[in-house]
């Protein structure tokens, strides 16, 4: 079990590294026409920029406080976080009638549902 957890974690916090990176760097406009950031548009930069520092931010806090066994309980408690960001994307893109990038985003939310329940003591570990 902690194979399949050290997994989904790495998978998850490349996603967020991902994404992070994404929206802290790229222009808000360039972001605007990709596929699925047509949500960019209606929001500020700095609200876009905000979203990919704290997906940065995440991307450390799963992965780090395991890894030097300083604080590990930041982990369960970055994935539950990272649960609400995406019930957050799911309405936006729900809203936009971006059905495929809810369901990716549910696959997220499921990933980090697994990492905070395995991680809090869920598996038993």
């Amino acid at each position: 079990m902690n194979l399949a957890l050290w997994i989904g974690t790495g998978l998850l916090a490349a996603v967020a590294l991902t994404g992070g990176v994404t929206k802290t760097f790229v222009p808000r406009e360039k972001l605007a026409a990709a596929p699925g950031g047509g949500w960019t548009g209606d929001v500020g930069a700095g609200f876009v920029r905000t979203l990919g520092i704290l997906e940065l931010l995440a991307s450390v806090g799963l992965i780090l406080p395991a890894v030097l066994d300083v604080a590990p309980v930041m982990v369960p408690v970055t994935a539950g976080c990272w649960v609400l960001l995406m019930v957050g994307a799911m309405v936006t893109h729900g809203r936009l009638g971006e059905y495929r990038f809810v369901a990716l985003n549910l696959v997220y939310l499921a990933l980090a549902t697994f990492i905070a329940w395995g991680r809090f003591g869920g598996a038993g570990s």
